[in-house]
């Protein structure tokens, strides 16, 4: 399905605000559009709030109040040296749905965003109205697939994110080139990533500090791991609460279908819909399709 820009979009998008906030002691970067119930859009590697181009103006013309933040590290919101776990991104954004002024959120995440919603609900559930998540790992399934020959093969550049200064440098030359190269490269819908648009991505991680940053999420993971499975094995992880949908596109060349399995005991109200034409980047290559999915999710009392 395309993802062209249509006339409704572009009109649309002359009624974005770019604002700034200070929340959790650092300042984020959003956009913004529309009144109503809070709906906050977290992006993932190696994006920006951009990615939700296509679902913001739907969404607000639905009657939310659509929130898109540049995470931590990323493109115009602020790059500290520390600050990159999970607890703190956690926090993050609970930070930013007080800091706007609400008492609840509509929390939507993909890949790392989807990552870091999770975290979200189960750390702070009294934030979280619904949680919308894709193609991203709870990280139950997540630590008990990395123990598969299949997700570690998948996982490969998690370990290569490892090394210093190298993915830093091969990311970062020709104008980021490689940036757009991934983006497109593991798109099923080659057309969602014009240059256009890759563009974009590249010079949001070519802004100073902003690639480390980002594979700092991942340094950050890997280090965290044996506190990580030491939890796994100890403590049960909080069961959620909040009404949630699990959108995942089948041909993800990262992350397993797998990982969507076994999620029950985690989740109280889980409703999984797969995408049998679309890779990772599920909002932009489906654009219409996650657009339905959303509303439907969002409009209509809870039956999962």
């Amino acid at each position: 399905m395309s993802s062209a820009i249509t006339g409704t979009e572009e009109a649309a998008w002359a009624s974005w605000e770019h604002r700034f906030i200070v929340a959790n002691g650092i300042r984020f970067h959003y956009v913004t559009q529309g009144q109503g119930s809070l709906v906050l859009l977290l992006h993932g590697f190696p994006e920006f709030w951009y990615s939700w181009r296509h679902q913001i103006p739907v969404l607000a013309e639905a009657g939310y109040c659509v929130v898109a933040p540049d995470l931590r590290g990323y493109n115009e919101s602020e790059k500290p040296r520390r600050g990159y776990d999970l607890r703190t991104l956690a926090r993050d954004v609970a930070a930013l749905i007080v800091t706007l002024g609400y008492e609840r959120a509509i929390v939507v995440g993909h890949d790392w965003g989807g990552v870091i919603a999770w975290q979200v609900a189960m750390r702070y559930p009294e934030l979280v109205e619904r949680l919308v998540i894709m193609n991203a790992p709870h990280p139950a399934a997540m630590l008990r697939e990395l123990r598969s020959p299949k997700q570690l093969r998948m996982s490969w550049y998690i370990f290569a994110f490892q090394l210093p200064w190298l993915p830093e440098y091969v990311l970062s030359r020709n104008g980021a080139n490689e940036i757009g190269r991934m983006l497109r490269g593991s798109a099923v819908q080659k057309e969602a990533f014009p240059r256009s648009v890759t563009a974009q991505y590249q010079a949001a991680m070519r802004k100073p500090g902003a690639l480390p940053a980002a594979l700092a999420y991942y340094r950050q993971f890997v280090r965290d791991l044996p506190r990580a499975c030491w939890r796994r094995q100890v403590l049960n992880f909080p069961r959620i609460q909040a009404p949630t949908l699990l959108i995942w596109g089948l041909q993800d060349i990262a992350l397993s279908v797998e990982l969507t399995r076994g999620l029950e005991p985690y989740v109280e109200q889980l409703r999984i819909v797969y995408l049998p034409e679309s890779g990772h980047w599920v909002q932009q290559e489906q654009p219409e399709q996650v657009n339905r999915l959303l509303l439907d999710f969002l409009q209509k009392k809870v039956n999962l």
